[in-house]
């Protein structure tokens, strides 16, 4: 049986070639190389959180504070990392978090295209954001059989929603991930401070410019009239929801409706006796609020609250180690952002693809070394929270 974990002796029986790794296995690394492939403006975009950034930084730092024992005597040789979501059997339990500025990670400017593609060939789902440089249609084509999702940035404009929604359950989406808390943007002194902010150029907008209820909003096609369109978009983004909102997105599509932005037990439970079919448990990675609780900390009041509801999770995810402590306190699914986005930028699909299977050998490794033979074993075994191990 194959194991992602497989990974390790093929880079290793590789070296006894002469050869080694076109891309980074480790997070500090990938960070330094993305820093020198990317200009200052986008390194600024992707990398900038809310305010000084704390919240940011305790994403990821708090992961140290949650520990796991290990259990021995037990027959790991063969692991299960899958799941099943939305009706769906996926082959692990990571999907690649939506990234609004994926499109510019690469230098044909086509990035989520790569991203796409790196899903096919990993088998891990994409998310979609609305945000993006090519199409919907296009993007999930180029995922082939491995399904995708897509996020909403909800727009004012009801039609437009509407239109939106429509597109990509007719292009084969799987579900419907609705950001919450992303009707404005948050603080952030990186693009503030280099007065940067790439939609107001006409960049990751391709979904509205190719959209026939936004054309019709328009004076004159963005090819004519980028700024004007520019201007209509900005006059459309970031419809502010309430739960009483949830009833219309049910009329508006049969696919799975996720919340994403849920970090409070009892908006779990509210969502969850709403009916929707699974909670995101996120704080934007650190982007939108400073401030706050690390995302990490929040996941098992969400959990407690989900019920029986999924609950996915993103927000200072690095590594595979990450991903087996979000599976042990309660996620049935990990987002992978950052990371990912970096492999974009260093090296296209191929980047991303190896980063993705890097994060799912060091998962199942771990797993494996730790007496958990499939992710109810990690369930079971939990994670332990203490403070004086960060």
């Amino acid at each position: 049986m194959a194991h992602f974990g497989d990974m390790q002796n093929a880079i290793y029986n590789a070296g006894l070639n002469g050869i080694l790794p076109d891309f980074p296995v480790d997070f500090a690394t990938l960070r330094e190389r993305a820093q020198s492939a990317l200009s200052p403006s986008l390194l600024n975009y992707v990398q900038g959180g809310c305010g000084d950034e704390h919240t940011q930084d305790r994403n990821a730092q708090a992961f140290r504070n949650w520990g796991m024992v290990p259990r021995m005597l037990v027959d790991c040789s063969e692991r299960d990392l899958s799941i099943e979501l939305f009706g769906l059997r996926l082959p692990s339990p990571i999907f690649m978090a939506p990234i609004g500025l994926n499109g510019e990670m690469t230098q044909d400017r086509r990035g989520d295209i790569a991203a796409a593609q790196a899903a096919a060939e990993t088998g891990v789902p994409f998310c979609a954001s609305t945000l993006s440089n090519s199409p919907l249609e296009q993007v999930r084509a180029a995922a082939g059989e491995t399904p995708s999702f897509f996020q909403l940035y909800t727009p004012k404009n009801r039609d437009l929603a509407q239109s939106l929604i429509s597109r990509a359950e007719q292009s084969g989406y799987r579900a419907l991930v609705i950001t919450l808390d992303t009707w404005l943007t948050g603080w952030r002194p990186r693009d503030l401070n280099t007065a940067s902010f790439p939609q107001l150029r006409g960049k990751v907008l391709e979904n509205y410019f190719s959209d026939p209820v936004f054309w019709s909003l328009l004076d004159a096609p963005p090819e004519d009239d980028l700024m004007g369109a520019v201007r209509m978009w900005t006059s459309v983004f970031g419809q502010v929801l309430t739960w009483e909102d949830i009833a219309w997105f049910r009329e508006a599509t049969s696919m799975p409706i996720v919340l994403k932005g849920i970090c409070h037990g009892d908006d779990a439970r509210k969502a969850s006796d709403l009916g929707v079919d699974a909670i995101y448990c996120s704080n934007h990675g650190g982007r939108q609020a400073n401030g706050g609780i690390a995302a990490i900390d929040m996941l098992p009041d969400v959990v407690a609250g989900a019920g029986s509801t999924p609950v996915l999770f993103d927000s200072g995810i690095r590594s595979g180690t990450d991903v087996v402590k979000a599976i042990a306190l309660g996620a049935t699914a990990v987002g992978i952002g950052r990371p990912y986005t970096y492999g974009l930028a260093i090296g296209g699909a191929r980047g991303a693809a190896h980063v993705l299977s890097s994060i799912l050998a060091e998962a199942d490794l771990l797993m494996a070394v730790n007496g958990y033979p499939d992710l109810d074993a990690v369930r079971a075994a939990g994670a332990h929270y203490r403070a004086d191990i960060a």
